[in-house]
C-alpha cells in the first residue's frame, strides 16, 4: 500500500462523474454551474470531470471526438469555455465545500498534440519517424514512457493545474498502461505542493496502489453484471468480495459503481446490464468497504447509451426520480460512523444469506452498526438470522420507521429487494 497520505475523509464520501459535454445544452462551465446546488443538495462530495482539454482534429471520431484524445494538457476545450471560466467553476465548487478532481491521460495524446511538434521524442515511432496508435485506439498516438523528460513535462502539467487552478486530485485514465515509477514520482512530487489530494486508479492491478489510494472494481462490476444476465452463480460474487480483502491492501480503497462514461456508451446502462438489480447493488456500491461512484445523470435516471464521439444531451426534467434516493446513501455514508470509519468496520457478511441469494452484511463501529439486505434474487424470501451481538433498536433508513431486532433476526424481502437499518 502506499505510503504517501491518505485523506481522512475519504471514507466518508463519494465521487460523482461529470460529463461535460452532454450534461446541458450549451455544454459549458457555466452551464453545469447551475446544477450544483442540486448535487451538493444530493450529498455529492468529489466532483470528477472527465477530460476538459481540448480535442484533437486529426484522425477525430465522430463530430466532436473523443475525451481522451488530448491536444494541449495545459488548456482547456473551447467547447466548454476557458480557463477562466473552469476556474471560476473551480472556486464555486470549493465554496460549496465540494472538491475538484481532473481525469489525465498519461499514455497517449491526440495525433496533432503540441507536444509533436515541440518535442516529438515524447512519442514512439516507427522505423519511418511515424507516430504510432496504442492499440486499435487510431485517433491517438502512444506516449513514449521510456522518455524521462517526457514524463516531467507530464508532470509539470499536472503541477499546472494543481497550483495554478487549485483542482484537488486526479483520475488517472487506464492509469496501468503507464508505468508504475511514474505515478509514483508524480505524486512524490505534486503532493508537496497541496497535502490532501484524491489519486484514483483506473485498474485493478494492485501494485498500482503504491501510488494511488483509490482503484477501480472492475472484477465486481462484471461478476455482478454476469450474474445478473445468469451467466454466473451467487458464490461467484462472495469470491469476488473474499479477493478483495484478502488480496488488496487492507487501506487499499476500491470504487464500486453501476455505471461510467464506457459502460454506458460502449457496453450498456445499467438498467441493460443489472435490470431489477439496479438500485441494490447501489445501495450496495455505498454502503460496502470502499467508495461509491455515481456518473452524469443516473439521478435522472438517464436509460439510455450516451453518445462518445457526438453531441447528446441530458434532458433534465422535474421531477428528478432519484435525487432522493441516492441523497439518503449519501448522507448515511458521511453520518454513520459504521460507514465513515472505514478499515476499522469492514464488512461482516450474514451466515446462511447466500442459500437464499441473499447479501446480507453489518458494520459496525463503536456503538454504531448499520445492517444491509440485498435480494440478489428474482423471487421473494424469507430469512431468518443470527442476531448475536446486534439485538436493539434500529431504524429503517428509506422508510423511516423504528425497528427492534430482538435475538431471533427475521426479514421478508421482495424481488430485487434491499432493506438498511441503522442503529
Amino acid at each position: 500500500m502506499t505510503n504517501f497520505h491518505q485523506p481522512t475523509w475519504l471514507a466518508s464520501s463519494n465521487i460523482y462523474a461529470v460529463n461535460m459535454r452532454q450534461y446541458t445544452e450549451a455544454g459549458t462551465f457555466e452551464a453545469f454551474e447551475e446544477h450544483l446546488p442540486r448535487l451538493k443538495d444530493m450529498g455529492v462530495d468529489i466532483l470528477w470531470f472527465m477530460p476538459i482539454f481540448p480535442i484533437g482534429m486529426v484522425n477525430r471520431k465522430g463530430t466532436l471526438g473523443s475525451y481522451y484524445s488530448i491536444k494541449d494538457f495545459c488548456d482547456v476545450n473551447p467547447e466548454y469555455g476557458n480557463k477562466t471560466s473552469f476556474k471560476k467553476l473551480v472556486e464555486t465548487i470549493h465554496g460549496l465545500g465540494m472538491k475538484v478532481v481532473l481525469d489525465w491521460v498519461a499514455n497517449h495524446a491526440a495525433w496533432d498534440n503540441v507536444w509533436t511538434k515541440t518535442n516529438p521524442s515524447f512519442f514512439e515511432q516507427d522505423e519511418n519517424g511515424n507516430f504510432k496508435a496504442p492499440c486499435d485506439w487510431d485517433d491517438v498516438i502512444q506516449i513514449n514512457h521510456s522518455n524521462p523528460d517526457e514524463q516531467q513535462a507530464m508532470i509539470d502539467a499536472m503541477k499546472y493545474w494543481v497550483t495554478d487552478f487549485d483542482i484537488d486530485g486526479f483520475r488517472a485514465d487506464l492509469a496501468h498502461l503507464t508505468p508504475l515509477p511514474f505515478w509514483i514520482n508524480a505524486r512524490t512530487q505534486i503532493s508537496s505542493l497541496k497535502y490532501d489530494l484524491v489519486w484514483l486508479a483506473e485498474t485493478e492491478d494492485i501494485p498500482y496502489h503504491e501510488a494511488f489510494d483509490i482503484s477501480f472494481a472492475w472484477k465486481w462490476m462484471h461478476i455482478t453484471e454476469g450474474y445478473c444476465k445468469g451467466e454466473q452463480n451467487f458464490n461467484s460474487l462472495l469470491e469476488t468480495l473474499h479477493y478483495y480483502s484478502t488480496d488488496f491492501p487492507l487501506e487499499a480503497m476500491r470504487m464500486y459503481f453501476t455505471s461510467n462514461h464506457d459502460e454506458n456508451s460502449w457496453c450498456g446502462t445499467e438498467y441493460e446490464k443489472y435490470g431489477i438489480w439496479t438500485k441494490a447493488l447501489a445501495v450496495f456500491s455505498t454502503t460496502w468497504h470502499g467508495i461509491s461512484l455515481i456518473y452524469t445523470g443516473q439521478e435522472l435516471p438517464v436509460q439510455r447509451r450516451l453518445k462518445f464521439f457526438d453531441k447528446d444531451t441530458i434532458e433534465w426534467k422535474e421531477p428528478i426520480e432519484l435525487h432522493h434516493f441516492y441523497k439518503t446513501l449519501l448522507h448515511l455514508r458521511k453520518t454513520n460512523p459504521a460507514i465513515s470509519a472505514g478499515v476499522k468496520s469492514l464488512p461482516v457478511l450474514l451466515n446462511g444469506a447466500a442459500d437464499l441469494n441473499v447479501l446480507a452484511y453489518y458494520r459496525r463501529f463503536e456503538d454504531r452498526t448499520i445492517m444491509v439486505f440485498l435480494n440478489m434474487g428474482n423471487a421473494p424470501v424469507q430469512y431468518y438470522f443470527s442476531t448475536d451481538g446486534l439485538v436493539g433498536n434500529y431504524r429503517n433508513v428509506f422508510g423511516g420507521e423504528d425497528v427492534f431486532l430482538n435475538e431471533g433476526g427475521y426479514i421478508e424481502l421482495g424481488a430485487a429487494d434491499f432493506v438498511i437499518i441503522e442503529k
